[in-house]
């Protein structure tokens, strides 16, 4: 099968917005090069980043900024990249902030040629003090208390590693109470939020999708953690037909979705009562806020990564 390589070259300002953009065009997988990650290794922003850094990895400081993605090569994706480019054209006026040159570069290429390159660059990666997400194929030992999280995202989601994913996973690690809590996460899509629920002692965790493909991914995942005795994952929308409750509903999807579900939120709600969502731009953060507390809710924490914030909130 043939597939369109589209990377867009931009500022290390520019890559939270072109992100939200093509989330809210349906394009949820990307990669991202930022001289920042390289930065903040070599720094050591972190008290558990590692000691050795491969000669390789040297290479990064020369890297431009960019946002790469795949497209099937079709008329809807086409009609995608035409979207994209007027989008980007528009964006080249705004003076409130520096995109660089926006520059989108495509090309046509065989899956052969990229569809497991990817794996070379997702490398097991701590996400918060306790959680490290671990591809299939990589090798990692584990030490103290940390909890392990195997995945293997398929072409189509996310690793797990992105500030949204990171920013939920604190939030539940503060609230879940092991043994207890039943937990809902609301468009899973590779299962993530779910399964570290489940890790983190949630007694029982319901995995909700609209896209059967992403339901099919959680799945496997869950499998793959030996989870299935905990985590059930199904087809299905919170707006339409679900009636399951849970202690903590969680929700990883974007700032106008967040809004549009937080209606719904409360009558799949029990016992503590408490919502957390995500992948929201923090330009967005006060508009969200208001939204949520307008269907009842008062705020607990907010926690903020970069351009992206996190919002738990209790009715």
């Amino acid at each position: 099968m043939r597939y369109i390589e589209v990377k867009i070259y931009t500022t290390q300002e520019g890559i939270d917005p072109l992100t939200c953009i093509l989330m809210d065009m349906g394009i949820a997988g990307f990669a991202i090069e930022d001289p920042r990650d390289f930065q903040d290794l070599v720094n050591k922003k972190n008290s558990y980043d590692w000691d050795y850094i491969d000669d390789s990895v040297m290479e990064l400081e020369h890297i431009s900024t960019s946002i790469t993605f795949y497209l099937e090569e079709t008329e809807e994706s086409n009609r995608i990249l035409e979207q994209l480019q007027k989008k980007l054209d528009e964006l080249k006026s705004d003076e409130g902030i520096d995109y660089g040159k926006l520059e989108c570069i495509q090309r046509p290429v065989e899956d052969t040629d990229w569809k497991d390159n990817w794996k070379e660059y997702f490398k097991p990666a701590r996400i918060t003090d306790r959680i490290v997400i671990k591809p299939t194929w990589e090798e990692y030992e584990r030490t103290g208390d940390e909890l392990v999280i195997e995945i293997d995202p398929g072409m189509a989601f996310g690793t797990g590693t992105h500030p949204t994913t990171s920013l939920c996973v604190k939030l539940l690690e503060r609230y879940i109470e092991p043994e207890k809590d039943v937990i809902l996460d609301v468009g899973c899509g590779s299962g993530i939020l779910a399964i570290a629920s489940a890790l983190l002692g949630a007694k029982g965790v319901l995995a909700v999708d609209i896209d059967p493909i992403a339901v099919s991914v959680a799945k496997e995942n869950v499998e793959l953690n030996h989870l299935s005795s905990k985590v059930r994952v199904i087809e299905g929308d919170l707006t339409k037909g679900l009636k399951e409750k849970a202690d903590i509903v969680v929700a990883n999807l974007m700032a106008d979705l967040v809004m549009l579900l937080s209606k719904d939120v409360p009558a799949h709600l029990k016992g503590k009562n408490i919502y957390i969502s995500s992948g929201i731009l923090i330009e967005k953060q006060e508009q969200v806020v208001a939204a949520i507390e307008e269907c009842g809710f008062h705020i607990l924490d907010i926690l903020e990564e970069g351009e992206w914030c996190a919002i738990a909130a209790q009715i």
